[in-house]
Formats: structure tokens, sequence, C-alpha cells
């Protein structure tokens, strides 16, 4: 380069005396022949170098030593550049610095309810905005700029895997996608709104932004220094932790402390739990836990992988775990289980010495660490104690006792055994891998006793799945459904070697199942959520049904026949919103004998996710069938029975049960069904002609008994009209509105014109009018 060539020192052109005359004289026509380019130069220097330092490269010396003192011509100024010229400018556009507005009080953390975790990190939840502010070298041309946001997580990111996401700029936030939008301009400076997916994967995150100046000239990356890190978000309805309960999001993920039950059913002891997972460290220590179970990246995203791993990761066995049980009574080298007061010193530990497992836990402590965990990463969670628990190891859906023709134990056989207690975890999903009406709270169980498919894990489980005895769903089901509701069997061996049943106890299991109330430091007691009243024919009915899917699947009189059948039928299109809920019971006698039952009949409501939401009748009916006698009864949920339970995209799930006396025969099933909503009618009224003013008429009718308030239509037509939001107000029962629209199409062919109602009362409403447009 030129200026490096004028450099010369004394001692350099000394080496080559009598030359330099020559040097001199190529350097000038050099520089003659570059003036324009080095006047350009030192323009693009003064305009863009933050100290004039940095301009040595291609500043030209006055003069060059040589045998005699040569002086070139002098360079011309550098031409200034004009106000109006800003192509220089548009090719320079870097990020000098990235804000990400991480602060525990700011908007950020509030919103997405981070702001009581240490520090002052970036922490937020999936599927909700939040706020960052980029420093630019200059103001963002929304027009002729490009910029995007990359996170990237885990050892090797990539766009399918969800593990690398690349965030473009839209116009307008949608939900459920990964976008960011410019909301405010200030100078240089530019606050983004960013949209995260429901479904992302939790963890930290890389940030990096790369900004982008016309024809690309001039891309540059800037990396932050700090993580962004992920978290479940409960307060979100798109992502499958979602609590809708507001006292009970503040109990299951922001509680910081709890109880723990423990002793026998008559003597209920409890002590209090610090959870501690919003503690300096805490954070770390979780998400260490998730990176030691080396759960692929992908999969953190699905909360049912991640609860399933913490409950193998919390406990030793397989993986250098978090705690090592010990049932011995010597504790030398570690601390009692008894002495723990909670999880921050057990995980903190296990951090700081790099997963060397923590001396000792028991039940208790396995799930305390497990609710600090799991409420710590965003999944609703809680602490269980089942008393008169029961430990099934051979699968038999029993709690089996052996002995000999002397009534003697058979030590060698009896590996059943019934704890006075034994204390698991629910955690709180969705659960889209079962069928609809199993979501909710899920058990699990960190406590190390049987191997789940190779590994010391349990669950999770569905409540309703144990309740049901639904045993063949996943995760576990039958080992916690024997837990707290087996039947504790007697055998005796006979004189030729045959074991016989000689005594049943229905009620020796699962008793004041136990969890700390809602925003009180009092017991509640869930027993009801794990199995029916115990004795009455339902929870028998669980109990048989789980049986047939044990390894003792005789171990109750089967029935001597199955010829009673039973469905539920809906008539036309179904129920409709607003109106009495008409089901159609059919059963049907196939023997020759007349069959008699009860039926037992629960509706509750169920969210779009399958997580029942409460039951709103129940019922019972007695049946009798003459012989070969097909039986049509019609069953009504009225509609003040449900008007106030609903939610958005509600179904009902419809539970029938029952036994046949004669025959012992169980009978049930399960059908869900939406009560079908009014359409919106839309009339498109003249002549549709691309420029040209035309009408559309848009009519509903309130099928409710009660007043919808305030609704409003959201009315949009890609090529005729963009989303416009239209005030109705109040519309009486059973009243009829009418709004009219006018709109020009502004594209031809095949079209369509929507609206969407928007109202708290009734959701799920909409219509649609196709419209061709013709060119003027």
């Amino acid at each position: 380069m030129p200026g490096e060539r004028l450099t010369a020192s004394g001692s350099d052109v000394g080496r080559f005396h009598g030359n330099a005359l020559t040097i001199v004289e190529a350097i000038n026509q050099e520089e003659a022949e570059s003036k324009e380019q080095v006047g350009c130069l030192q323009c693009f220097q003064k305009i863009f170098c933050c100290s004039p330092r940095h301009s040595s490269l291609y500043d030209v010396p006055d003069t060059v030593v040589t045998d005699e003192v040569v002086k070139p011509d002098p360079l011309p100024e550098p031409p200034q550049p004009h106000a109006g010229d800003n192509k220089l400018e548009e090719l320079m556009l870097s990020v000098y610095s990235v804000d990400l507005l991480s602060s525990k009080t700011g908007q950020n953390r509030m919103e997405h309810h981070t702001d009581r975790y240490h520090g002052n990190e970036l922490i937020i939840r999936r599927g909700q905005t939040f706020q960052i502010e980029l420093d630019l070298s200059r103001p963002f041309n929304s027009n002729t700029d490009k910029l995007h946001l990359d996170l990237k997580t885990g050892p090797l990111p990539m766009v399918s895997k969800n593990t690398h996401v690349i965030i473009q700029l839209v116009e307008e936030l949608e939900d459920d996608r990964w976008e960011a939008k410019i909301v405010e301009r200030n100078g240089n400076r530019i606050k983004l709104s960013v949209n995260s997916h429901a479904k992302a994967v939790i963890g930290q995150y890389k940030l990096t932004v790369t900004v982008e100046s016309p024809k690309g000239e001039s891309a540059t990356t800037h990396d932050t220094r700090k993580d962004i890190v992920m978290l479940f978000n409960p307060w979100c309805e798109d992502d499958t932790v979602y609590m809708d309960d507001e006292e009970e999001k503040k109990e299951y993920v922001l509680n910081d402390t709890g109880r723990l039950y423990y002793g026998t059913e008559k003597q209920i002891g409890g002590r209090t739990w610090n959870y501690g997972q919003f503690l300096e460290g805490m954070l770390e220590a979780c998400l260490y836990v998730l990176e030691k179970s080396e759960i692929p990246p992908p999969g953190r995203g699905d909360p049912v992988n991640v609860v399933r791993v913490i409950s193998a990761m919390i406990n030793s066995q397989d993986d250098n775990g978090v705690l090592a049980g010990n049932w011995s009574g010597n504790y030398v080298g570690g601390v009692s289980p008894t002495a723990w007061n909670g999880s921050v010193e057990i995980l903190k530990k296990y951090q700081k010495e790099g997963g060397l497992p923590v001396k000792y836990g028991q039940c208790w402590v396995f799930s305390g660490v497990t609710t600090t965990v799991l409420r710590c990463l965003g999944i609703p969670c809680r602490s269980v104690t089942n008393f008169q628990s029961a430990h099934d190891t051979d699968v038999s859906l029993t709690t089996d006792m052996y002995f000999d023709e002397n009534m003697e134990p058979f030590d060698e056989l009896n590996t059943d055994s019934v704890w006075n207690f034994h204390v698991w975890n629910d955690c709180w999903m969705a659960r889209p891998d079962l069928p609809p009406g199993n979501g909710g709270w899920q058990a699990l169980d960190a406590t190390p006793q049987e191997t789940s498919q190779g590994t010391f894990r349990c669950g999770p489980a569905s409540v309703t799945a144990i309740r049901t005895g639904q045993v063949y769903l996943k995760y576990d089901t039958p080992f916690i459904f024997a837990e707290v509701n087996s039947d504790k069997i007697y055998w005796q061996r006979n004189l030729d070697g045959i074991f016989t049943q000689i005594q049943c106890e229905k009620k020796a299991v699962g008793h004041c199942i136990s969890t700390k109330a809602v925003g009180s430091d009092e017991r509640d007691d869930i027993t009801h959520l794990y199995k029916h009243t115990e004795g009455s024919e339902e929870e028998r009915i669980a109990v048989e049904t789980a049986s047939r899917y044990g390894t003792k699947p005789d171990v109750y009189s089967t029935s001597r026949a199955e010829d009673v059948s039973l469905e539920v039928k809906l008539e036309g299109e179904g129920p409709r919103m607003g109106a009495d809920a008409q089901l159609t019971i059919v059963m049907t006698n196939l023997s020759s004998q007349t069959r008699k039952t009860t039926l037992h009949i629960q509706v509750a409501v169920m969210y779009y996710t399958g997580v029942l939401k409460g039951t709103v009748k129940k019922d019972k009916m007695p049946v009798a069938l003459k012989p070969n006698e097909v039986k049509t009864m019609e069953w009504v949920l009225p509609y003040h029975s449900y008007q106030d339970q609903l939610v958005d995209q509600a179904a009902l799930m419809l539970t029938l049960s029952g036994r046949v006396s004669e025959t012992q025969q169980v009978l049930a099933t399960q059908t869900s069904f939406r009560l079908r909503t009014p359409d919106l009618r839309i009339e498109a009224i003249g002549e549709a002609v691309v420029g040209k003013k035309m009408t559309a008429k848009i009519t509903f009718t309130n099928p409710l008994p009660r007043t919808l308030r305030g609704v409003v239509l959201r009315v949009e037509g890609l090529g005729l009209q963009e989303i416009k939001e239209v005030v109705v107000g109040d519309v009486g029962s059973h009243s009829t509105v009418s709004r009219t629209e006018h709109f020009i199409p502004t594209q031809a062919g095949h079209r369509k014109l929507v609206a969407a109602l928007d109202c708290k009362q009734l959701t799920q409403v909409h219509g649609v009018a196709d419209i061709v447009v013709q060119d003027q």
C-alpha cells in the first residue's frame, strides 16, 4: 500500500543508495494515480473512526527521507460529505451494545414473574414477549436495513431441533411464534419486543444480533456477554404447563416454602421445608441438574420429558444424581435425612462438588428437592404424602402376603410391603400423549424403589388415570396405583404346594393423601383425587379394571359373561351452547336372561388440552334390561349445571361406569363432546369489483339466556379488507344483532371475508363468506 512504502527510515534508504530518486518518483506516480482513492479513504476515516489513531494505516507522510529531502506534491483536501449524501452511512451499520433490560425490578422480570430470582440476568418464560434495546452506529432504516436475532442453546444448535432460533423483524407480532418488532426509536437506539414460542426449549441461550445494510456490503454480528435463561410458563395458555388459577400458581410455582407430612394416618406430623428456588445460585444449580441428566436439548421443550428425567436425577442410582438414599440408620459420612430443613444446601453442594451425590436422603428429602427443581424451572409442583403406602414389587397391582401351611410367613416371598407413609410429588401439565381427560396433576416419584425402563425413576403418571384404574397409560401408572389403591391379599400354601387366597383387605392402603393447602399452612386431604370413595362401586370397578393389566389378572372373580354393551350417542351435530345438553345412552342385553346394573354418571369440564377443570354433575341411574332388549335412555345435562364452569375452547367429558349384578361384568366408557356455538352469518351485498366499494352484512344471534357484555367483531379478508375491529357492545339474551361493513376489494379472484366474535362469555364464534372479485 502507498502509505506503507512511504514510511521508509533513513537506514532503509541507505541500503538502496543511489536509487532513492527512483523510489520517490515511483511513489509520486502511484500517488497521482490514486489521489481520488486516498481522498475517499480520508473522508471515510473522518466520518466513522472513533479515534484519529486508527487512521494511521491510510495516512501519507509529508516527507520522505533520502540522501536529499524530497517533498511530494501536497494532497488535495478530501471531499466533505453533503447533508443529503448518506451512501457511506448506508454501508456501515453495526451494533455497539445490547441491553437485555434484565433488572429484577424492570418490565421483563416483573411481567415474566421472575423478579424473585436472585441476580440481574434476563430470566424469561416461554410463550411471552420480552424487550431488549440495541445501540446502533446510526439510526435504523426499516426500508433498507435488515436485522435478525439468533438464540442458540446446547452444544450443537440446530434450527431443525429448535435449539437454534432465528428471529426476524415483523410489522406485527403474532402469538405462538418467534418474532421481533421495533416498538421504540430514539436516535441510534431501538427497542425490540421479542415474542417466544410456547413450546420453546428451556435452558440457557446465547444471543447474537446481526445487522445488514443495503446490498449486504457490511453484515455485522454482535455477541451479548450475558446469557438468557428460558423457563416454562404456567401463565401462558399455550404452554402445556398452563394453570389458570392465580392462587394455585402463587402456591405451586412462586411459594418458596412448604409443608411435608409424615407419621401415621392417625398421628400425622408436619414440618416446614425451605424450597428456596429463588435464592442466589439456585437457578444455576437446578439448570446444572438438568445438564447432568444429559437429556438432549431438543427434549427440554417437553415437560413430560423434563420431569421424567428429574425424577431419575434426584436420586443417585444409575446416574450419580443429587441424593444418595440411606435407610440403614447409619449416616456416618453424611447428614441424617431428618436433619435437612430444605433443598438449598443439598443442590448447592451437588453443583459445587461437580455432581458428587449428597449424603443422605429418604423419601421426603427426595420429594422436597424435586419440588424445588421443578418450581425453579417453571413447572407447578407440590409434595404429596400417602399414608399406608404400598410397595408392589411384582406388578400384580395387589399387595401380597404369603404364608405356609402353618400360617408362618414366607419371608423369601413377602417382598411387597406397606410403608407407614411415603412422600412423592404431583406436577401439573397437559398430557397430549394420553387420551383426553388425563391432563392436570401427574404423580412423580424420585425415591428409588423400582426401575422404570431400566432406570430408577417413576412417572409422570396421570392422577386421573390412577383414580379410574387405567393403568395401561404411561408412565408407571400401575406402580402408583398399587401404592394408593391396591388390595392387601393373603395367600396360604396348601399341602399340594398351590397357594390359595384366604383373605382380602380392601381398605388397607392409600389413606389421608396429604399436601399443603393453597395459601395457608393447613393440610389438604386430596385422597379423592387419587381414588374414589373407599368401598364404593366406582372404587371397586377401578381396582378390578387395573388388576386385569397386572401379573395376576385372575385374582378377582372374573365375570361369568360379558353380554351387555354400553354406548353413548350424540344426535345430529351435538348439543348447542346455551341449551340443555341431551345425550343418548344405549344399553344392549345380548343374553336371554334379565340383566341389572346401576350406571354411575359423571360430567366434567375439560380444557382443549385434555386437562379436567372440574366436575359439573354426578348422577346414578338404575337400569334393568329384559332378555335381548336394547334400551335407549335420554340423559340431560341442564344448562345451569355448566353455565358458570365453561372455559375457553372447553369440552365436556362424560364418564359412565357400572357392574352387571348377575354376571359381575364391568361396564365403563368415556365420551368427550363440545357444545356447539352459533356461526356468524356473513352476506355479501353488491358487485365485487377491484376498486369498487361493496358491503357485507354480519348477523349474530346470542344463544345464551344471559346478556353478552362487550361484544367485539374482528373482520378481515385477504385482498378485501385489513383487520378491523367492530364494537358491538352488549347483546341481550337470545337477541339478534346485525352490522354492515363497507370495504373496497384490492385483488381479483376467489376471496374470503372472515369474522370472529370476541366476548368473555362466549368463544369460538366465527363465520366466512366466499366472494369472487372481478377485475375492473
